[in-house]
């Protein structure tokens, strides 16, 4: 089944309730172009700022009554029309909170807005110019001190973080980048340290031992396969991707631990192992061997990082064994400005629809390169455009907002 990225929440039925009870900030999100709501509400709600998502001026008011925001991204069109009434709007509310102007017109139109919104006396912050990306929202955030912080740099020891049960998992949406459609979801681990507060792999991983690096994967599978199941009871059925050291995969017993869960599942979603290109593409008949293997329980591998193993795996005999291509995020970024990305990652999605594979672009923080992609055919994407890796209960609380939603529609639909 697939989901949306983040749906709309009615003035009238006013904030997300969990934003409301868990006190996180709210941002109202006013722009008529559904796919720029939801993709900057999914980079908002993925740092821990609740969203609304609006259309225009008519509901605004409503809005305002029922939750004051701290921050209001307002889209300004050709016209500026809607743009001036929400300005009015928020005027005559007594607003407290910042005013982002954002559009793709001139800067005259936007500057003309932004004056009018200062002569109501309302917090103009500098206008963003269409497209943007993430980057920039983030910085904005930074900078009102909104959101969470973001992890912090540091190094420590994988048996203490095992050994004291510091492993948490984030799960950053993965979207359909032509349907704008939620498609599957990958599980990060984390570490979150009493001291140091929340750490990346790259503070607890390098240099861990190989009975470490078993642990952690026999929990990351365990880990997959609940969080599966719990999204399949809110009616979400989505494959689940987990990152798993070469290293580890033969030891692991996948299949064992896989036919374990199914009874719970009334509809197994399946998984997907995520392996590093250059631990993985040296031994490409283990990789085949292990896809045949796992086959008939819907367990697939995907090669990570994908890229410089191009002529390796363009060269393959046989069944392609991973049904995933993600292409590395140093070929993504950019991909839309920098001439020597783009014939890459042109490359990597052909080779991946040859084989008749999917193919997913890793780090997509420009809607500039959203945009290349999909031009060039990739079918997938993942970024902090798209929505950054975010704690269990703040995914679950996005796919209710969706659930309840599309509850809400049903009604009128029949």
């Amino acid at each position: 089944m697939s989901a949306t990225p983040a749906q709309s929440t009615s003035a009238t039925n006013g904030a997300p309730a969990e934003d409301r009870a868990r006190g996180s900030a709210l941002a109202l999100v006013i722009d008529t172009d559904l796919s720029t709501r939801r993709l900057l509400s999914l980079v908002l709600y993925g740092v821990g700022v609740g969203t609304q998502e609006l259309t225009g001026s008519h509901d605004l008011q409503a809005a305002l009554a029922v939750r004051a925001p701290a921050l209001v991204f307002l889209n300004a069109g050709a016209e500026a029309s809607d743009a001036i009434a929400c300005v009015e709007v928020l005027g005559h509310a007594h607003y407290g909170g910042s005013v982002q102007l954002m559009g793709s017109r001139s800067t005259a139109v936007l500057a003309h807005v932004r004056s009018i919104g200062e002569q109501r006396g309302l917090q103009m912050l500098p206008p963003l110019k269409k497209p943007f990306d993430s980057g920039a929202v983030l910085k904005i955030l930074h900078e009102l001190k909104l959101g969470d912080p973001p992890p912090v740099a540091g190094r420590i020891d994988l048996d203490e973080v095992l050994r004291n049960n510091w492993i948490e998992f984030h799960y950053q949406p993965k979207i359909d980048l032509r349907r704008k459609q939620l498609v599957g979801v990958e599980a990060c681990a984390r570490a979150r340290h009493p001291q140091k507060g929340l750490l990346l792999p790259s503070a607890f991983l390098p240099g861990a031992a190989e009975q470490s690096l078993l642990a952690l994967s026999q929990l990351a599978l365990a880990n997959a396969l609940r969080a599966s199941q719990r999204f399949a009871e809110l009616g979400v059925n989505l494959r689940l991707a987990t990152d798993i050291p070469v290293r580890a995969l033969p030891k692991l017993k996948v299949a064992e631990i896989v036919q374990g869960e199914l009874p719970r599942f009334a509809k197994w979603p399946g998984l997907i192992l995520d392996v590093a290109e250059d631990q993985i593409v040296t031994d490409l008949a283990f990789a085949a061997a292990f896809a045949h293997e796992h086959r008939p329980l819907n367990v697939a591998l995907s090669i990570d990082d994908f890229g410089r193993a191009y002529s390796t795996l363009q060269a393959f005999k046989g069944e392609m064994p991973f049904a995933e291509l993600k292409l590395d995020r140093t070929f993504v970024h950019d991909c839309g400005s920098e001439k020597s990305h783009l014939p890459l990652c042109k490359s990597a999605i052909e080779l991946a629809h040859k084989f008749g594979r999917i193919a997913v672009a890793t780090g997509i923080e420009k809607a500039s390169d959203a945009l290349t992609l999909v031009g060039l055919g990739c079918d997938c994407g993942q970024g902090f455009l798209l929505g950054q890796p975010m704690p269990e209960e703040r995914f679950v609380s996005l796919l209710q907002q969706r659930a309840g939603a599309r509850g809400r529609a049903a009604p009128t639909a029949a």
